[in-house]
């Protein structure tokens, strides 16, 4: 039986395949490749051979990505200072 079957309906896993972080994160396999290799997601983590995603650090991962419209609010009146 899989330990993912084995846990009750209510509790969800804690570590999950590419292909489940990938849902998780409402991607594609193909560009939650792109966003791992790039930063934007996290790397996995490792059993053995096997690769796993902690479903917490996708979380910290998907909250941090930008807000679309937000760029009319970030502050740049600091933008035109040189700091040398």
């Amino acid at each position: 039986m899989a330990r993912q079957f084995a846990l009750p309906p209510n509790l969800a896993p804690r570590l999950v395949s590419r292909e489940g972080a990938a849902a998780y994160v409402c991607l594609s396999p193909n560009k939650f490749d792109e966003l791992v290799k790039d930063g934007r997601m996290p790397r996995p983590r490792r059993i053995d051979a096997r690769k796993v995603w902690c479903v917490r650090e996708l979380d910290a991962a998907a909250d941090s990505l930008p807000v679309d419209g937000n760029d009319a609010l970030q502050d740049t009146s600091w933008d035109d200072i040189d700091a040398a």
